[in-house]
């Protein structure tokens, strides 16, 4: 099982390229009255797949389809995954009485111990066989009918948990047949899994995987090249890629001949689990932290936002007001979910644009085929969820915003009046009155941050004693300090004054830790120079999180460095611990490091 495209926890593509041989003798094929027991298999015309019963605990047996020339044996398709048969001396698998399913039977006593679903039950056929075909297929049809629209059953209407060329996943509306892949429940446990891989078709269809009633990750709706969510799905002249719309999915994998390569996976990383950022809120792993709102919005939940947990999404800055709201373009992006969607295959991009622009529950638009050219409409009506960016793959997608939001940014601003010369004058007012927006809004900022620093700087000094406080406990509660006697003979540990200080200070300090600002670069960390509160100039080292400094380094070296007192040495000032920030703040050394006195050219001379 270990080969197989299993869910367990995740689902993943394993890529296979099939090699057929020259016709063997094999024998593929169960007749009306025939049957296979116990200790007989079937195997495909080309030797590729075989069928027969199975155990992987000498208890429990079960009627299975696996890879015939792979070493390690990859169970493709259980038949009685939920009913195991106890005693397979008497179990024979056969052609079910109608000759259009397939059973169990106990020859002991006659009695059926497992019978598949019966897809076409109105059918009557006169001389049904059974027969394994090379692409893993377990077909009824007639004898001598060659023609694949014409199986009265074929096992790749039931598929397990795994996806084989040529087999669909989705929904036939026709029959009412669902395909959806379902987890083993343990590697040595062929019974249904807690997880599923199905495809929505409601709305823009995608696909879920679940874990019992909870989603775990979307593909992103199919915009007729991929899933806009899976950006490395890309056809080749080995894998193919197809969708046949609002019924089924289709994938044609690469059998390789011995060894199993991967393909794909999901989900693979921190935006692919489901709404991972929240309503309004875009994911993107090129990012830190990997959550940030769309623009125009702002964290529903800032205390949680601050400290990574984006699941509360965001929440509009301004109203729509259904009149002069306009869109704002994103590129390489992971449609939202769709459940809440309208699809017209018919209307143009621009009549799509204007269509959302009108009704006034619809947040966002999209092409709804990207193979050639921009074709179709989606329109998203309600909150947008698990949207996500990518740096390479994904496609275009409008939000809705209000106007002056959307003049700030620099999007499209649409108007809903029937006159064109009024829609025209209220976009050119619309535009002035967002460049004196703008100007103002700059303006606002300044006076911000000159108040934001004096306030600080005043809270600061009233909070003093507080922060002060709040560094000793910090280093005499968490970090390894030492203990000195007094002369009672007691240990009392060494008080160490070390304040505080606030990431968004020092974030502010550092201009964000630009370039600009920075000094150098270690193994541990990068070194910048600011000024914090208008304070003294400080040289402040922000510890990388990839550096293997781990919490007790952190904690040695603030203790260390912050008894050293020496002229030769830089004072350490504080220090700032937030969520996975660990950074120092040193006194700053004006005429560079040691060494540039002591080996500079013009000074050689004194230390000859």
């Amino acid at each position: 099982m270990s080969g197989a495209a299993a869910l367990y926890s995740c689902f993943t593509f394993l890529a296979i390229v099939t090699f057929f041989t020259a016709n063997t003798t094999s024998i593929d094929t169960i007749a009306v009255n025939g049957l296979i027991a116990s200790d007989q298999t079937l195997a495909s015309a080309n030797d590729v797949f075989q069928l027969g019963f199975f155990t992987l605990d000498n208890a429990h047996y079960y009627v299975g389809i696996w890879y015939k020339n792979i070493p390690d044996r990859t169970y493709v398709w259980v038949a009685n995954r939920d009913t195991p048969v106890t005693n397979s001396s008497s179990a024979v698998f056969k052609i079910g009485d109608k000759g259009n399913n397939v059973v169990i039977l106990d020859q002991a006593n006659k009695t059926i111990l497992w019978s598949s679903n019966q897809t076409r039950a109105n059918s009557s056929p006169v001389n049904p066989v059974a027969r394994l075909l090379d692409n893993g297929n377990l077909v009824i049809r007639e004898a001598g009918d060659e023609s694949n629209s014409n199986y009265l059953w074929q096992s790749f209407d039931f598929p397990t948990d795994t996806l084989l060329p040529e087999m669909k996943l989705g929904w036939d509306l026709t029959r009412g047949l669902n395909r959806f892949l379902n987890s083993w429940k343990t590697p040595q446990d062929p019974s249904s899994g807690d997880f599923s891989f199905k495809i929505d078709y409601h709305g823009y269809p995608e696909i879920f995987l679940w874990d019992k009633s909870t989603k775990l990750y979307r593909s992103g709706p199919w915009n007729g090249i991929r899933f806009s969510g899976v950006p490395e799905m890309q056809s080749s002249s080995a894998i193919d890629f197809t969708f046949v719309s609002n019924q089924q999915q289709r994938f044609t994998w690469v059998e390789d001949s011995k060894s199993w390569s991967m393909f794909w996976e999901a989900p693979k990383d921190q935006c692919d689990h489901f709404s991972e950022c929240g309503p309004y809120g875009i994911c993107d792993t090129n990012a830190s932290p990997v959550c940030n709102c769309t623009p125009g919005f702002s964290p529903k939940n800032l205390q949680a936002w601050n400290f990574r947990d984006g699941s509360a999404g965001c929440v509009r800055r301004t109203d729509l007001n259904c009149s002069s709201d306009g869109f704002l373009l994103f590129k390489g992006m992971k449609l939202p979910e769709s459940s809440n969607t309208i699809v017209d295959m018919e209307m143009s991009v621009d009549d799509c644009q204007k269509g959302c622009a009108k009704n006034c529950s619809c947040t966002g638009y999209s092409s709804a085929n990207i193979s050639n050219g921009k074709a179709g409409c989606v329109m998203w009506f309600g909150d947008l969820l698990d949207i996500r960016h990518y740096v390479g793959g994904g496609q275009d997608f409008y939000v809705k915003l209000s106007a002056s939001d959307i003049v700030a940014l620099g999007g499209l601003v649409t108007q809903n009046s029937s006159s064109n010369g009024l829609g025209t004058l209220a976009i050119v007012g619309i535009a002035a009155g967002g460049s004196v927006l703008l100007l103002a809004f700059t303006a606002f900022l300044m006076w911000k941050r000159k108040t934001s620093l004096n306030s600080h700087i005043r809270n600061t000094e009233q909070q003093g004693a507080r922060e002060r406080s709040q560094g000793q406990d910090f280093l005499l509660n968490e970090v390894v300090s030492s203990s000195k006697r007094d002369y009672t003979g007691e240990n009392k540990p060494e008080v160490l004054e070390l304040p505080l200080f606030a990431f968004n200070a020092i974030a502010l300090a550092t201009k964000n830790f630009s370039d600009e600002n920075k000094l150098g670069q270690g193994g541990f960390g990068s070194v910048y120079q600011c000024r914090i509160e208008e304070g003294p100039v400080v040289a402040v080292k922000r510890l990388s999180k990839n550096s293997g400094q781990g919490v007790e380094e952190f904690k040695n070296e603030v203790q260390l460095i912050a008894r050293l007192q020496h002229r030769n040495l830089v004072r350490l000032i504080g220090c700032c611990v937030e969520m996975d920030e660990k950074i120092l703040i040193y006194e700053y050394m004006e005429h560079k490091s040691l060494d540039s006195v002591l080996f500079r050219w013009s000074l050689t001379s004194l230390y000859r």
